[in-house]
C-alpha cells in the first residue's frame, strides 16, 4: 500500500514539513495505464496513474511551475482508452487556459499511445487540490490523486507541527465494475450506480469481503497534525470524524479560513478540508470514521453494505490492530456548518452585475438532468476552438452546450432556488473560486465575509454564489457527482469571447489534439 492513513499514537519519528526552493519547475510524469488492483479486496482492471490507486502525489511550493507529462498507455477495451487530466481547483488564466482540459470545452481528449505536456504556473495559489480524469466518468475507474501546493509562509503555520505526504487523507467511492456497464445500466434505468465501498488512501472493505488492512497514519503524542482531507468521490457524501478528537478547520477547497473547531465534517464530492488535530489522547488506536451516503443500495444488488456502516473507515493503529472501541458513525454533537466558516482574509463582496437563476430538474426514469430546461451535451468542436474561430454570440453555440456569455471584469451571481429535498449537488466551477453568499446549510445571506471555494452544495434551502470574471475564456460549471454531469447537469460560463481571441494563444501540441482524437475509431475514443 502506497499510503498510510490516520492516527496511531506511537513514539515514532516526527515527519518533517515539506519544504522546497521557490520559483522552481516541478517535473512529474503520469503514465496512465490499466492495472489489476484490489483496493477493497476485489480484483478488477483499473485506469490509474503510474499503476497505483490513488495516483502519486503531486507536491509543489507556492510560486512553482508544474510540468506534467501525461502518457496515455491505456489498452483495456472494457473501459475508455482516451483520457484527459484535470488539475481540480487550480486557477487558470489567459496564458494556460487551453491546458485547463475540460474535454470539449477547453480541449479534446488525449488518445491512447499519445502524450501531452501540461505547463502550469502556480503563482500565488496554495492549498489542497487534486487531479483526476475529466473524461466522462473515467475517474471512477481509478484515475485520481492529490495535488498539494505548500506555502512556506503559511499564515496558519503556528497551529501545527507536521504537514507532509503522510498527512494527506484521500477518500473515494469505489465500484467493483468498470464504468461502461455501470453507465449502460444508468442510461437504461435512470438510477445512479451505488458504490460497493469507500476507500481511504487506497484501502477499503465491502460487506462480506476480505479484511483488507486498514490504512494507517502513525502520530506522536503531543504533536499537532495538519490533515488534508480530500473527497475524491464521483458521488458519495462522506462525513468524517476521529474518535475522542476534535478537528480545527483551517482551509476549505484550498482557501484559508478562520480556525473553527468541530467534531465532524460533511464532505461533498470534490470538496477538501484542511484540519488540525492534536494528538492529545492516551497512546492507543482510534477510529477515523467515514460513513458515506449516496443512493439506495436496494437498487443495486451488487452492493450490500449499508450507508451508515463504517467498514470504509481508516483507523489510527498501534500496533496493527483494531481499536478496542466499537466502530460507530462517529460523533454528531458539533458538526461543521458551512455557513459558519469565515475567510481568514475576506475578499470584498461586490454587487452583482449579472444575475442568473439555475433551476435543476431531473427527468424521471431517465439518465437526464437539466439546468433551466437544457441538458448539457458536449459538442464535437470544443468551445474554446469555436471562440478562437469567431464564435461570439449565443446563436454561435448549440443550445445543448448551455453556454452563458458573460462580460469581462464583472460580478456574476447565480441563484439556485430552494428544492423539496435536502440532497446536495456539489457544484464545481472550473478555473476560479466562488463566494458562498448563501449556503444551503443556513437561511442567512452573507455579503460581508462569505467564504470562497470551488465546490459548493446546492439544493435544499437554496444556494447563492458570486464570482468575478477576471479571466477570459470558457469555464465548465457542473455537478461533481460525475454520473449527474454525464447526464447533463452542467453549463459553460464563457467570459468575453473577443478578449479570449485576443489573449488566449494555444500551443502547437494543443492544436493537434482534436485532429488526432477525431481520427481515432470510436472504440479508442
Amino acid at each position: 500500500m502506497k499510503y498510510l492513513a490516520l492516527l496511531a499514537f506511537v513514539q515514532a519519528a516526527v515527519g518533517a514539513a515539506v519544504t522546497r526552493d521557490t520559483d522552481a519547475t516541478r517535473s512529474i510524469t503520469l503514465n496512465i495505464v490499466n492495472a489489476n488492483l484490489a483496493p477493497d479486496g476485489f480484483t478488477r482492471s483499473t485506469v490509474v496513474a503510474n499503476g497505483q490507486y490513488p495516483g502519486p502525489p503531486i507536491l509543489a511550493n507556492k510560486g512553482d511551475t508544474l510540468r506534467i507529462t501525461m502518457n496515455n498507455r491505456l489498452t483495456d477495451p472494457t473501459m475508455r482508452r482516451s483520457t484527459a487530466l484535470n488539475l481540480d481547483g487550480l486557477v487558470f488564466n489567459d496564458s494556460d487556459l487551453f491546458e485547463e482540459f475540460e474535454p470539449f470545452v477547453n480541449a479534446c481528449p488525449v488518445g491512447p499511445g499519445s502524450s501531452f505536456v501540461y505547463t502550469k504556473s502556480l503563482g500565488t495559489q496554495t492549498g489542497t487540490y487534486w487531479y483526476h480524469s475529466e473524461l466522462s466518468t473515467q475517474y471512477v475507474d481509478g484515475f485520481r490523486g492529490p495535488l498539494i501546493v505548500y506555502d512556506p509562509l503559511d499564515p496558519h503555520r503556528n497551529l501545527y507541527d507536521v504537514d507532509d505526504v503522510n498527512t494527506i487523507i484521500q477518500m473515494g467511492d469505489w465500484w467493483q465494475q468498470t464504468t461502461l456497464p455501470l453507465l449502460d445500466n444508468y442510461v437504461a434505468t435512470g438510477v445512479v450506480p451505488v458504490s460497493d465501498s469507500v476507500t481511504i488512501n487506497g484501502a477499503g472493505r465491502f460487506n462480506g469481503g476480505p479484511a483488507v488492512p486498514w490504512s494507517v497514519i502513525n502520530v506522536v503524542k503531543g504533536r499537532r497534525y495538519r490533515f488534508r482531507i480530500i473527497n475524491e468521490s464521483a458521488r458519495n457524501v462522506i462525513t468524517v470524524s476521529i474518535d475522542n478528537h476534535e478537528m480545527t478547520v483551517i482551509a476549505a477547497d484550498g482557501i484559508n479560513t478562520q480556525p473553527k473547531t468541530v467534531t465532524s465534517i460533511q464532505t461533498l464530492a470534490g470538496q477538501r478540508y484542511d484540519v488540525v488535530v492534536r494528538a492529545d489522547q492516551p497512546v492507543a488506536n482510534y477510529w477515523f470514521n467515514a460513513p458515506f451516503t449516496g443512493g439506495n443500495p436496494a437498487v443495486n444488488p451488487h452492493r450490500k453494505i449499508p450507508h451508515s456502516l463504517v467498514l470504509s473507515s481508516a483507523m489510527l493503529v498501534l500496533p496493527r490492530a483494531d481499536p478496542t472501541t466499537p466502530m460507530t458513525a462517529g460523533p454528531t454533537d458539533n458538526t461543521l456548518i458551512e455557513a459558519d466558516l469565515r475567510p481568514l482574509v475576506p475578499t470584498p463582496v461586490r454587487n452583482p452585475d449579472v444575475t442568473l437563476t439555475f433551476d435543476l430538474v431531473v427527468t424521471t426514469g431517465k439518465a437526464q438532468w437539466n439546468i433551466n430546461g437544457v441538458s448539457y451535451l458536449s459538442p464535437q468542436v470544443p468551445t474554446l476552438e469555436k471562440v478562437l474561430d469567431g464564435a461570439t454570440n449565443a446563436g454561435d453555440f448549440n443550445v445543448t452546450e448551455n453556454t452563458f456569455i458573460l462580460p469581462a471584469g464583472k460580478t456574476v451571481e447565480i441563484i439556485f432556488p430552494a428544492t423539496d429535498d435536502d440532497d446536495a449537488h456539489p457544484f464545481h466551477l472550473h478555473g476560479m473560486p466562488m463566494q458562498v453568499i448563501k449556503s444551503m446549510t443556513s437561511n442567512n445571506t452573507n455579503t460581508v465575509n462569505p467564504i470562497s471555494r470551488d465546490v459548493v452544495g446546492v439544493g435544499g434551502g437554496g444556494t447563492t454564489i458570486r464570482f468575478t470574471t477576471q479571466q477570459d475564456g470558457p469555464f465548465m460549471f457542473h455537478c461533481h457527482i460525475f454520473w449527474h454531469k454525464f447526464a447533463g447537469l452542467a453549463s459553460v460560463q464563457l467570459v468575453d469571447p473577443a478578449g479570449t481571441r485576443k489573449n488566449v494563444h494555444p500551443n502547437q501540441a494543443w492544436e493537434g489534439l482534436c485532429p488526432a482524437y477525431d481520427a481515432l475509431p470510436a472504440e479508442l475514443q
